[in-house]
Protein backbone atom coordinates (compact mmCIF):
# COMPACT_ATOMS: atom_id res chain seq x y z
CA UNK A 1 0.00 0.00 0.00
CA UNK A 2 2.85 2.18 0.77
CA UNK A 3 4.76 1.34 -2.45
CA UNK A 4 1.75 2.36 -4.82
CA UNK A 5 1.07 5.70 -2.58
CA UNK A 6 4.64 6.51 -3.51
CA UNK A 7 4.63 5.58 -6.91
CA UNK A 8 1.53 7.67 -7.38
CA UNK A 9 3.42 10.75 -5.54
CA UNK A 10 5.79 10.48 -7.71
CA UNK A 11 4.04 10.31 -11.23
CA UNK A 12 1.77 13.20 -10.42
CA UNK A 13 5.11 15.21 -9.80
CA UNK A 14 6.80 14.14 -12.91
CA UNK A 15 3.42 15.41 -14.42
CA UNK A 16 3.54 18.31 -13.33
CA UNK A 17 6.89 19.26 -13.95
CA UNK A 18 6.18 18.46 -17.82
CA UNK A 19 3.53 20.40 -17.80
CA UNK A 20 5.45 23.10 -16.14
CA UNK A 21 8.01 22.74 -18.73
CA UNK A 22 5.27 22.80 -21.49
CA UNK A 23 4.23 26.14 -20.56
CA UNK A 24 7.45 27.75 -20.03
CA UNK A 25 7.76 27.15 -23.92
CA UNK A 26 4.39 28.44 -24.67
CA UNK A 27 3.61 31.85 -25.50
CA UNK A 28 1.55 33.17 -22.34
CA UNK A 29 -0.63 35.39 -25.03
CA UNK A 30 -1.23 32.78 -27.39
CA UNK A 31 -0.05 29.23 -26.23
CA UNK A 32 1.98 29.63 -29.32
CA UNK A 33 5.19 27.89 -29.68
CA UNK A 34 7.96 29.80 -28.96
CA UNK A 35 11.27 30.39 -31.40
CA UNK A 36 14.85 31.50 -30.16
CA UNK A 37 16.07 34.18 -32.60
CA UNK A 38 20.05 34.34 -32.29
CA UNK A 39 20.56 37.46 -34.37
CA UNK A 40 18.68 40.02 -32.10
CA UNK A 41 18.99 37.55 -28.40
CA UNK A 42 15.34 37.13 -28.31
CA UNK A 43 12.67 34.85 -27.67
CA UNK A 44 9.22 35.40 -29.79
CA UNK A 45 6.29 33.72 -30.55
CA UNK A 46 5.80 32.09 -33.89
CA UNK A 47 2.22 32.65 -34.34
CA UNK A 48 1.53 36.31 -33.02
CA UNK A 49 5.04 38.01 -32.73
CA UNK A 50 5.04 38.42 -28.81
CA UNK A 51 8.48 39.00 -27.90
CA UNK A 52 8.71 36.97 -24.76
CA UNK A 53 12.54 37.51 -23.74
CA UNK A 54 15.58 39.60 -25.20
CA UNK A 55 18.96 40.86 -24.49
CA UNK A 56 20.08 37.31 -24.00
CA UNK A 57 23.62 36.52 -23.37
CA UNK A 58 25.28 35.75 -26.66
CA UNK A 59 28.29 33.15 -25.77
CA UNK A 60 29.88 34.00 -29.09
CA UNK A 61 33.07 36.03 -29.32
CA UNK A 62 32.54 40.32 -29.68
CA UNK A 63 34.58 39.96 -32.49
CA UNK A 64 33.77 39.20 -36.17
CA UNK A 65 35.94 37.38 -38.81
CA UNK A 66 35.64 37.71 -42.63
CA UNK A 67 37.58 34.97 -43.80
CA UNK A 68 39.53 31.55 -41.88
CA UNK A 69 43.16 32.99 -41.59
CA UNK A 70 41.20 36.56 -39.96
CA UNK A 71 39.20 33.68 -37.68
CA UNK A 72 43.13 32.05 -36.63
CA UNK A 73 44.67 35.45 -36.33
CA UNK A 74 41.53 36.44 -33.20
CA UNK A 75 40.88 33.12 -31.65
CA UNK A 76 42.06 32.17 -28.41
CA UNK A 77 42.34 29.04 -28.29
CA UNK A 78 45.57 26.77 -29.73
CA UNK A 79 45.92 24.48 -32.22
CA UNK A 80 44.59 21.39 -32.05
CA UNK A 81 46.47 18.14 -30.77
CA UNK A 82 48.86 16.63 -33.70
CA UNK A 83 50.66 13.80 -34.21
CA UNK A 84 53.46 15.36 -36.44
CA UNK A 85 54.86 16.94 -33.03
CA UNK A 86 56.81 15.23 -30.78
CA UNK A 87 54.82 16.40 -27.94
CA UNK A 88 51.50 16.60 -30.08
CA UNK A 89 51.62 20.29 -29.81
CA UNK A 90 50.51 20.52 -25.85
CA UNK A 91 53.86 22.34 -24.96
CA UNK A 92 54.28 26.24 -24.63
CA UNK A 93 56.51 27.83 -27.62
CA UNK A 94 57.90 30.99 -26.66
CA UNK A 95 58.74 33.33 -29.47
CA UNK A 96 62.53 34.09 -30.61
CA UNK A 97 61.80 37.81 -30.95
CA UNK A 98 62.92 40.22 -28.05
CA UNK A 99 59.74 42.58 -28.23
CA UNK A 100 56.89 42.68 -25.41
CA UNK A 101 53.16 42.18 -26.01
CA UNK A 102 53.19 46.25 -27.92
CA UNK A 103 56.09 45.56 -29.87
CA UNK A 104 58.98 47.28 -28.23
CA UNK A 105 62.28 45.68 -27.95
CA UNK A 106 63.34 44.46 -24.57
CA UNK A 107 66.43 45.54 -22.00
CA UNK A 108 69.56 43.48 -21.69
CA UNK A 109 68.04 42.17 -18.34
CA UNK A 110 64.90 41.32 -19.80
CA UNK A 111 66.34 39.60 -23.01
CA UNK A 112 69.14 38.12 -20.84
CA UNK A 113 66.40 36.23 -18.63
CA UNK A 114 63.92 35.07 -22.00
CA UNK A 115 66.86 33.81 -23.55
CA UNK A 116 67.00 31.30 -20.48
CA UNK A 117 63.43 30.50 -21.00
CA UNK A 118 63.73 29.47 -23.96
CA UNK A 119 66.79 27.22 -22.91
CA UNK A 120 65.09 25.43 -19.81
CA UNK A 121 61.82 25.14 -22.18
CA UNK A 122 63.76 23.40 -24.77
CA UNK A 123 65.06 21.02 -22.18
CA UNK A 124 61.81 19.96 -20.83
CA UNK A 125 60.10 19.55 -24.31
CA UNK A 126 62.96 17.16 -24.83
CA UNK A 127 63.31 15.26 -21.20
CA UNK A 128 64.10 11.83 -23.08
CA UNK A 129 66.26 10.46 -25.90
CA UNK A 130 62.47 9.20 -27.12
CA UNK A 131 61.47 12.64 -27.27
CA UNK A 132 64.82 13.75 -28.71
CA UNK A 133 64.10 10.88 -31.26
CA UNK A 134 60.74 11.64 -32.35
CA UNK A 135 61.84 15.03 -32.75
CA UNK A 136 64.50 14.50 -35.46
CA UNK A 137 62.45 12.32 -36.94
CA UNK A 138 58.99 14.19 -37.05
CA UNK A 139 60.69 16.94 -38.17
CA UNK A 140 63.10 14.80 -40.96
CA UNK A 141 59.36 14.09 -42.40
CA UNK A 142 58.23 17.28 -42.42
CA UNK A 143 61.06 18.81 -44.30
CA UNK A 144 60.58 16.01 -46.95
CA UNK A 145 56.69 16.21 -47.11
CA UNK A 146 57.40 20.13 -47.81
CA UNK A 147 59.59 19.13 -50.29
CA UNK A 148 57.34 16.47 -52.43
CA UNK A 149 54.33 18.65 -51.98
CA UNK A 150 52.42 16.18 -49.93
CA UNK A 151 49.26 17.17 -47.95
CA UNK A 152 48.52 16.98 -44.63
CA UNK A 153 47.18 14.02 -44.16
CA UNK A 154 50.38 12.05 -45.28
CA UNK A 155 52.27 13.51 -42.59
CA UNK A 156 49.66 12.93 -40.17
CA UNK A 157 49.70 9.27 -41.55
CA UNK A 158 53.43 9.00 -41.78
CA UNK A 159 54.01 10.46 -38.19
CA UNK A 160 52.19 7.99 -36.59
CA UNK A 161 53.88 5.09 -38.68
CA UNK A 162 56.85 6.27 -37.37
CA UNK A 163 55.75 6.34 -33.85
CA UNK A 164 54.46 3.02 -34.15
CA UNK A 165 57.80 1.76 -35.20
CA UNK A 166 59.55 3.19 -32.30
CA UNK A 167 57.06 2.01 -29.79
CA UNK A 168 57.44 -1.29 -31.39
CA UNK A 169 61.20 -1.07 -31.09
CA UNK A 170 62.12 -1.37 -34.91
CA UNK A 171 64.66 1.44 -34.73
CA UNK A 172 68.16 -0.70 -33.40
CA UNK A 173 70.14 -1.21 -36.23
CA UNK A 174 68.55 1.45 -38.72
CA UNK A 175 69.22 4.96 -39.05
CA UNK A 176 66.32 7.97 -37.66
CA UNK A 177 66.82 9.41 -41.30
CA UNK A 178 65.92 6.11 -42.88
CA UNK A 179 62.73 4.93 -40.95
CA UNK A 180 61.68 8.32 -41.38
CA UNK A 181 61.45 8.23 -44.86
CA UNK A 182 60.22 4.78 -45.21
CA UNK A 183 57.23 6.28 -42.97
CA UNK A 184 56.62 8.94 -45.49
CA UNK A 185 56.87 6.91 -48.71
CA UNK A 186 54.68 4.45 -47.06
CA UNK A 187 52.22 7.12 -45.70
CA UNK A 188 52.04 8.40 -49.62
CA UNK A 189 50.98 5.48 -50.64
CA UNK A 190 48.27 4.76 -48.20
CA UNK A 191 46.90 8.03 -49.22
CA UNK A 192 46.67 7.55 -52.61
CA UNK A 193 49.57 10.36 -53.70
CA UNK A 194 52.46 8.03 -54.34
CA UNK A 195 55.94 9.22 -55.00
CA UNK A 196 58.36 7.24 -56.55
CA UNK A 197 61.28 6.07 -54.62
CA UNK A 198 63.70 7.97 -56.65
CA UNK A 199 61.90 11.12 -55.91
CA UNK A 200 62.01 10.17 -52.46
CA UNK A 201 65.61 9.48 -52.44
CA UNK A 202 66.39 12.80 -53.92
CA UNK A 203 64.63 14.56 -51.06
CA UNK A 204 66.26 12.26 -48.35
CA UNK A 205 69.60 12.02 -46.44
CA UNK A 206 70.19 8.22 -47.07
CA UNK A 207 70.57 6.00 -50.00
CA UNK A 208 67.60 4.15 -52.61
CA UNK A 209 68.83 0.71 -51.63
CA UNK A 210 68.66 1.77 -47.65
CA UNK A 211 64.98 3.31 -48.33
CA UNK A 212 63.98 0.13 -50.42
CA UNK A 213 65.68 -2.16 -47.77
CA UNK A 214 63.99 -0.65 -44.82
CA UNK A 215 60.22 -0.02 -46.27
CA UNK A 216 60.21 -3.11 -46.66
CA UNK A 217 60.75 -3.92 -43.25
CA UNK A 218 58.60 -1.51 -41.50
CA UNK A 219 55.55 -2.69 -43.65
CA UNK A 220 56.37 -6.19 -42.65
CA UNK A 221 57.20 -5.97 -39.18
CA UNK A 222 54.21 -3.21 -38.38
CA UNK A 223 51.44 -5.50 -40.83
CA UNK A 224 50.53 -2.62 -43.29
CA UNK A 225 47.87 -3.23 -45.44
CA UNK A 226 49.67 -0.91 -48.93
CA UNK A 227 48.55 -1.53 -52.26
CA UNK A 228 50.32 -2.16 -55.33
CA UNK A 229 50.70 1.95 -56.36
CA UNK A 230 48.08 2.37 -59.08
CA UNK A 231 50.15 3.81 -62.45
CA UNK A 232 46.76 6.72 -62.87
CA UNK A 233 47.70 8.10 -59.26
CA UNK A 234 50.47 9.93 -61.24
CA UNK A 235 48.39 10.97 -64.01
CA UNK A 236 47.41 14.41 -62.17
CA UNK A 237 50.48 15.59 -61.03
CA UNK A 238 52.62 14.95 -64.70
CA UNK A 239 49.50 16.97 -66.47
CA UNK A 240 50.08 19.75 -63.88
CA UNK A 241 53.33 20.23 -64.19
CA UNK A 242 53.73 19.94 -67.91
CA UNK A 243 51.08 22.33 -68.28
CA UNK A 244 48.48 19.58 -70.28
CA UNK A 245 45.20 20.04 -71.29
CA UNK A 246 42.79 17.97 -69.24
CA UNK A 247 42.00 16.00 -72.39
CA UNK A 248 45.56 14.72 -72.37
CA UNK A 249 44.94 13.38 -68.61
CA UNK A 250 41.74 12.06 -70.14
CA UNK A 251 43.45 10.08 -73.18
CA UNK A 252 46.11 8.96 -70.34
CA UNK A 253 43.51 7.31 -68.22
CA UNK A 254 42.17 5.72 -71.53
CA UNK A 255 45.15 4.28 -72.29
CA UNK A 256 46.54 2.57 -68.59
CA UNK A 257 42.90 1.17 -68.37
CA UNK A 258 43.20 -0.99 -71.39
CA UNK A 259 46.83 -1.47 -70.55
CA UNK A 260 45.62 -3.21 -67.36
CA UNK A 261 42.62 -4.78 -68.95
CA UNK A 262 45.02 -6.59 -71.40
CA UNK A 263 47.66 -7.16 -68.58
CA UNK A 264 50.53 -4.91 -70.09
CA UNK A 265 51.35 -3.68 -66.36
CA UNK A 266 52.45 -6.38 -64.69
CA UNK A 267 56.14 -6.50 -63.65
CA UNK A 268 56.15 -2.88 -64.68
CA UNK A 269 57.04 0.45 -62.79
CA UNK A 270 53.65 2.51 -62.41
CA UNK A 271 55.56 5.62 -62.80
CA UNK A 272 57.24 4.57 -66.37
CA UNK A 273 53.81 3.19 -67.53
CA UNK A 274 52.45 7.10 -66.53
CA UNK A 275 54.67 9.42 -67.92
CA UNK A 276 54.52 6.79 -71.45
CA UNK A 277 50.75 7.49 -70.88
CA UNK A 278 50.98 10.85 -70.70
CA UNK A 279 53.16 11.41 -73.40
CA UNK A 280 51.82 8.92 -75.80
CA UNK A 281 47.88 10.99 -75.04
CA UNK A 282 49.52 14.41 -76.07
CA UNK A 283 50.72 12.95 -79.06
CA UNK A 284 47.31 12.04 -79.46
CA UNK A 285 46.23 15.26 -78.96
CA UNK A 286 48.37 17.26 -80.55
CA UNK A 287 49.88 19.10 -78.21
CA UNK A 288 53.50 19.17 -78.00
CA UNK A 289 55.44 17.57 -75.66
CA UNK A 290 58.87 16.39 -75.44
CA UNK A 291 60.21 12.79 -74.23
CA UNK A 292 62.88 14.88 -72.46
CA UNK A 293 60.48 16.98 -70.32
CA UNK A 294 57.82 14.53 -69.61
CA UNK A 295 61.70 12.33 -68.17
CA UNK A 296 62.29 15.41 -66.51
CA UNK A 297 58.71 15.52 -64.20
CA UNK A 298 58.74 12.07 -63.74
CA UNK A 299 62.07 11.06 -62.75
CA UNK A 300 61.98 8.68 -65.41
CA UNK A 301 64.48 7.94 -68.45
CA UNK A 302 63.52 8.31 -72.08
CA UNK A 303 64.75 4.77 -73.26
CA UNK A 304 61.81 3.68 -70.25
CA UNK A 305 59.54 5.96 -71.37
CA UNK A 306 60.24 5.18 -75.27
CA UNK A 307 59.49 1.45 -74.53
CA UNK A 308 56.29 1.49 -72.58
CA UNK A 309 55.00 4.35 -75.06
CA UNK A 310 54.95 1.65 -77.77
CA UNK A 311 53.42 -0.94 -75.82
CA UNK A 312 50.86 1.06 -74.97
CA UNK A 313 49.82 2.27 -78.23
CA UNK A 314 49.83 -1.11 -79.50
CA UNK A 315 47.56 -2.43 -76.90
CA UNK A 316 45.10 0.22 -77.71
CA UNK A 317 45.22 0.38 -81.32
CA UNK A 318 47.18 -2.64 -82.44
CA UNK A 319 50.01 -1.24 -83.54
CA UNK A 320 48.71 2.55 -84.13
CA UNK A 321 51.93 4.69 -85.36
CA UNK A 322 52.05 8.26 -84.99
Amino acid sequence: MTETRTRTHTDERTNEESERESEEHRCPECSGNLVTDDERGETVCAECGLVVDEDQIDPGPEWRAFDASEKDQKSRVGAPTTNTMHDKGLSTNIGWQNKDAYGNSLGSRQREKMQRLRKWNERFRTRDSKERNLKQALGEIDRMASALGLPDNVRETASVIYRRALDEDLLPGRSIEGVATSALYAAARKAGTPRSLDEITNVSRVEKDEIARTYRYVVRELNLQIQPADPKSYVPRFVSDLGVSEEVERRARDLLDTATEKGIHSGKSPVGLAAAAVYAAALLSNEKVTQSEVSDVSDISEVTIRNRYHELLEAKEDGIAL
